[in-house]
C-alpha cells in the first residue's frame, strides 16, 4: 500500500535524527516484528499495521505472530496465534513445554529478521519473556542496532495487590508502553517506564458505526447470516451470547450458558440467541459442533464483519458474555449485558487472594460502580445467570442504567483533547482523524532512542 505521506529521503535523516526512521532510511525499508497471542490483540495489531502503512514515509515489512486480521495486513504468521491463547495460571501448566518451544522459535525469527521495531500486543506472559530474552540476546552478543521495543496494552497493575511495584523492571526490556486506559500513563512514568495513553482500541470499531442500531431480527437473514434449523420470528426475545475467544474458556462457559438458556425458555417462550464466533478457528469448529445441543433457536454470527456484529447487537434485547474486552463493546453498543466468568478453582482462589478491586469487567472498574451485573466463580451457575438475565430483560431501570453509563465510559476511554493536541500538534497527524492506532503508529515512527 502506498504511503499517504511523502517525504524526500534526503530530508528524513534530519527530520528523524536518532529515530526509528533514521535507522530505517539506511535500509530503504522499515522492518517491524509484531506479535499478538489472542483475538483482541489481533484486532489491535492489525489496526496498528494499517496505521503504520498510512503514516510511514518508507516501505514496510512485517514479520511475527498474529491472527487472521494481522495476516490480512501482510503478516505471514510463524505459527497459529491460537497456540498462545491460554489464560490462567493452572490452565497454562500443561502447555509450558509448547510455550518454551514457541518462545525460542519466535526469538530466533526476530533475530534473523533484524527488525528496526519490535511490537508485542497484550499477552504479557509471552510478550514480556520475548522482549526480555530478545534484549538479552542483543546485549550478550553485543549486536548493533538493537530494535526499539514497544508493548501495546499496559499490564493490569491497578487490578492486583503490589501490581505497581512490578512496573519498575519493565524499562530494562520495554522502551515504550502504549496505555489504553486513563491514569495508566502517569503511573507507568512514575515507575520509570515511558508510556503514552493512546485510548482504547474498541473506539476504532465504535467510531465506524452508529452504535445504536435498529436492525430487526427477521432482517438479519438478509445480512447473510447462516441460520441453523431454526428461523427467528419478528417477535422473538433475542439474546446475544458471547462465550469467549479462547477455546479453553468457551469449553468451560458454553455448557453453563446453554443450561441458562434452557431455564429461560419458560418465561420467554420465543427466546432466540445470536451466538457470536470469535476469529479463532478452534472456537469456530467447536461452536459449530455444539449447536446441535443448544436448547433454543440459534444463529451463529461469524467473525470478521464489524457491521454485522453491531447489527446483531442492535437486534438483541440483552447479552450474556464471558468477561473480556467484549464487555466494553456491549457497553458502547448500548446493549444491556451480564458478564460471567469461571476458571480452574485454583486460578479462582488466586484471583480472590490477589485482586484489589471488586469488579472484573472494565466498564465497572472505570466507573467504579456495578453498572454491568457480574456473575463470577461459584455465582456463575445456570440458575443465577437465568435469574439475572430475566431481570435484565424486564427491568427498564436496570437496562437504562447501563445505557446511560455508556456516554461517560466513552469519554473516559479517549485521551483528552489537550492530550491529543499536545501529541498531534506539529506532526503529520494533523491531517489524519484521531484513532488510538494512528496515535500509536505516530509514536513509533517518531520515537528516538535515548
Amino acid at each position: 500500500m502506498k504511503s499517504q505521506l511523502c517525504f524526500p529521503l534526503s530530508a528524513l535523516s534530519k527530520r528523524f535524527s536518532s529515530s526509528v526512521i533514521d535507522r530505517a532510511v539506511m535500509d530503504g525499508e522499515l522492518r517491524v516484528f509484531i506479535v499478538s497471542g489472542e483475538v483482541s490483540g489481533d484486532n489491535i495489531g492489525s489496526r496498528l499495521m494499517a496505521s503504520l502503512r498510512k503514516l510511514s514515509p518508507l516501505p514496510l515489512r512485517f514479520h511475527g505472530v498474529g491472527g487472521s486480521l494481522m495476516c490480512k495486513q501482510g503478516l505471514s504468521s510463524l505459527f497459529p496465534m491460537e497456540d498462545l491463547a491460554v489464560m490462567g495460571v493452572w490452565e497454562l501448566l500443561p502447555h509450558l513445554s509448547k510455550f518454551r518451544v514457541k518462545l525460542k522459535e519466535t526469538i530466533d525469527a526476530a533475530s534473523n529478521f533484524k527488525p528496526h521495531v519490535v511490537v508485542t500486543v497484550d499477552s504479557k506472559g509471552f510478550s514480556f519473556r520475548l522482549l526480555k530474552q530478545l534484549r538479552a540476546r542483543y546485549n550478550q552478543h553485543r549486536l548493533e542496532n538493537c530494535p526499539v521495543h514497544f508493548h501495546y496494552v499496559a499490564p493490569s497493575f491497578w487490578a492486583w495487590r503490589g501490581g505497581e511495584s512490578r512496573l519498575g523492571g519493565l524499562s530494562e526490556f520495554v522502551d515504550h508502553l502504549f496505555c489504553i486506559l486513563p491514569n495508566e500513563e502517569r503511573v507507568c512514568r512514575e515507575y520509570g517506564v515511558e508510556a503514552t495513553f493512546v485510548g482504547h482500541p474498541i473506539l476504532e470499531d465504535a467510531s465506524e458505526f452508529n452504535l445504536v442500531r435498529t436492525c430487526k431480527p427477521q432482517e438479519l437473514k438478509l445480512q447473510g447470516l447462516n441460520f441453523s434449523k431454526y428461523s427467528l420470528p419478528s417477535d422473538s426475545t433475542v439474546i446475544s451470547v458471547l462465550p469467549g475467544s479462547r477455546l479453553q474458556e468457551v469449553k468451560r462457559m458454553l455448557p453453563i450458558f446453554s443450561k441458562a438458556m434452557k431455564l429461560l425458555k419458560d418465561p420467554f417462550p420465543k427466546l432466540a440467541t445470536l451466538i457470536h464466533i470469535a476469529p479463532n478457528s478452534q472456537v469456530d469448529h467447536y461452536l459449530g459442533e455444539s449447536l446441535s445441543e443448544w436448547p433454543v433457536p440459534a444463529i451463529l454470527v461469524p467473525s470478521g464483519f464489524t457491521q454485522l456484529k453491531y447489527d446483531a447487537f442492535g437486534a438483541s434485547q440483552a447479552a450474556l458474555c464471558t468477561s473480556g474486552t467484549v464487555a466494553v463493546e456491549l457497553q458502547l453498543a448500548h446493549l444491556p449485558a451480564l458478564v460471567a466468568y469461571r476458571a480452574h478453582f485454583l486460578t479462582e482462589l488466586l484471583i480472590r487472594y490477589k485482586a484489589k478491586i471488586p469488579y472484573i469487567s472494565l466498564p465497572n472498574i472505570l466507573l467504579d460502580s456495578p453498572i454491568i451485573p457480574e456473575a463470577l466463580f461459584q455465582a456463575c451457575n445456570p440458575s443465577n445467570l437465568a435469574s439475572i438475565l430475566e431481570r435484565l430483560l424486564l427491568d427498564e431501570k436496570m437496562r437504562e442504567k447501563q445505557v446511560v453509563a455508556a456516554e461517560k465510559l466513552t469519554w473516559l476511554l479517549h485521551p483528552s483533547e489537550s492530550e491529543r493536541s499536545s501529541l498531534i500538534r506539529g506532526s503529520d497527524l494533523e491531517s489524519h482523524r484521531y484513532t488510538p492506532s494512528i496515535l500509536a503508529a505516530s509514536t513509533i515512527l517518531s520515537y528516538g532512542k535515548r
